[in-house]
């Protein structure tokens, strides 16, 4: 018999970087990490707990921009021609691993395997489209999949615009209907930005419930019964499920999270910036630009440049101790809270699911570790979903107005709206205006001038993700996230341009639509205000 129930929510989105217009691309190398490092990883360890008949069931929001480059032919086969690049350089540190450096061969072997793994995986089992590996996993129970916003824009900063919020979550829920054929019940609020109103859009989209911060409870105007430890219900009836800011801490804490261990791996220092440039030089980027390779062998050690060996075999034994941990500060904190509450609790985990073997290496270790335990059956922890939970005690829900809030620094627009990035808000805001302003005054165009107009739909939504202007406040690609944002404005500029004098531009329409493939089926007319 469960004491509480706990809910992990796991978000996996990137930006859409996608420049055929190059034979290899930098950024795009994000993709490829994070399927090399956390989407294979997860649907492994989702297969292999399903093969040994573990229950278990969470929630993955698969963004549109990421499902669109997962579905991408050309970077399924640029996928591809990394992962052999990676088994190249597998091979090649095997043998210099076992003649210069042997505390590193143990490592150097698993990465190889690791390689040619994931290479079999993509290729033959999946057949280059990971997707498919998340269906299958939704249609046999073990999975709760739902969608985002459509470029996974920090939605708060757009309320002042209600035809974007409206586009970034109906084209969000058009393009998880079109990739896995079903419309989601759940939707992730990106950053966990969330406004007061904002379930209102969400409900004329059929979506049952989303994910807040855990001040959208603190700091609610209404007196909530359970604080963070149950959803409640919005007052038009849609739940909203508040982040267990101290459970998830535990975690994702940059100061005393179990990744911070220093007996796990450090993923700062890499071999692609170690070796010298005649041996690393086909592995990194032209000209000589150093990139992570994936290949690493140092422990954390702590804030030094003088690091140990990583050991495997000591960090898998501390993710068992970490996983051990975790379920007893759930079980604890679920006691504690049994006398106090009217329900027994719910603990809602909301994380970014690349934390799981890419910034953590040992992440999905512990994350199946910690299912394992919680199968075991005798730690009063049972899991579930936010759509399960709904139907077996949505009635019994308080109903509560959320406040404003995010997941961010301080809790609100810090991250999101700062000196590094505000500048880009009044242009985006223009931008906005200046498509309404053509969705009204070119109304149900059909052909080129629809294609067109369409195009500068897809810009305005392509400026308007929350990507751009994190990097820039973390000061991370922030050259790259300003460019972007830059390009989608200036793309959007030719299309107002062009049809305030009723001109369509061909050529450059043609290359915009091969450059910028997400939203295929977009409507333009989305951006009509009077609509």
């Amino acid at each position: 018999m469960s004491r509480a129930h706990l809910s992990f929510i796991l978000n996996a989105h990137l930006p859409f970087v996608r420049h055929p217009e190059y034979p290899r691309f930098l950024e795009e190398d994000w993709l490829f990490e994070s399927i090399s490092e956390s989407y294979l990883p997860l649907l492994r360890m989702c297969n292999r707990l399903a093969d040994d008949k573990v229950p278990y069931t969470f929630t993955v929001s698969l963004s549109p921009s990421l499902c669109t480059m997962l579905a991408d032919p050309i970077l399924a086969e640029r996928y591809t021609q990394y992962l052999e690049r990676h088994i190249e350089l597998g091979e090649k540190e095997v043998a210099r691993c076992k003649i210069e450096q042997p505390a590193f061969s143990d490592m150097a072997a698993f990465y190889l395997e690791a390689a040619r793994t994931n290479f079999t995986d993509f290729v033959e089992h999946y057949k280059s489209n990971i997707l498919e590996g998340f269906k299958d996993l939704e249609e046999r129970g073990y999975l709760e999949l739902v969608t985002t916003a459509a470029t996974h824009a920090f939605l708060p900063l757009y309320k002042e615009y209600p035809s974007a919020i409206n586009a970034q979550v109906e084209i969000g829920v058009q393009s998880f209907l079109t990739t896995f054929g079903h419309l989601p019940k759940g939707f992730w609020l990106p950053e966990c930005g969330y406004y007061p109103g904002l379930e209102e859009v969400l409900r004329s989209h059929g979506i049952s419930w989303f994910q807040t911060a855990s001040q959208a409870m603190l700091l609610s105007p209404d007196k909530v019964a359970n604080g963070v430890y149950r959803p409640v219900h919005c007052p038009n009836g849609v739940a909203a499920f508040p982040r267990d800011f101290n459970g998830t801490s535990l975690v994702w804490s940059n100061e005393s999270g179990y990744p911070t261990d220093k007996i796990y791996r450090e993923f700062y220092r890499d071999i692609g910036y170690d070796l010298p440039l005649g041996y690393i030089g086909p592995y990194i980027h032209e000209p000589q630009v150093r990139v992570f390779t994936g290949f690493k062998y140092w422990a954390i050690t702590g804030k030094t440049d003088q690091k140990v060996p990583y050991d495997r075999i000591r960090a898998k034994k501390r993710t068992v101790e970490h996983a051990r941990n975790f379920i007893y500060t759930l079980q604890k904190r679920a006691d504690s809270l049994g006398p106090k509450l009217e329900e027994e609790p719910l603990f809602t985990l909301a994380f970014d699911a690349e934390l799981f073997g890419h910034w953590w290496f040992e992440g999905v270790q512990w994350l199946e570790e910690v299912i394992r335990l919680i199968a075991a059956g005798d730690k009063g922890l049972a899991m579930t979903t936010p759509s399960r939970f709904l139907e077996r005690e949505g009635e019994r829900l308080q109903q509560v107005q959320p406040s404003f809030s995010s997941w961010g620094h301080g809790g609100y627009n810090a991250v999101w709206l700062d000196g590094a990035n505000s500048w880009s808000y009044r242009h985006i805001h223009k931008a906005i205006e200046r498509m309404e302003e053509l969705a009204s005054r070119f109304g149900d165009q059909m052909s080129l001038k629809q294609r067109f107009l369409n195009q500068a739909a897809r810009e305005v939504l392509l400026a308007m993700a929350s990507d751009w202007p994190f990097m820039m406040y973390n000061k991370s690609s922030a050259e790259y996230a300003t460019k972007r944002v830059n390009d989608h404005l200036s793309n959007f500029n030719v299309v107002y341009s062009n049809m305030c004098k009723n001109a369509v531009n061909t050529e450059w329409l043609v290359k915009a639509e091969k450059r910028n493939t997400i939203f295929a089926d977009i409507d333009y007319n989305i951006f009509n205000p009077e609509r």
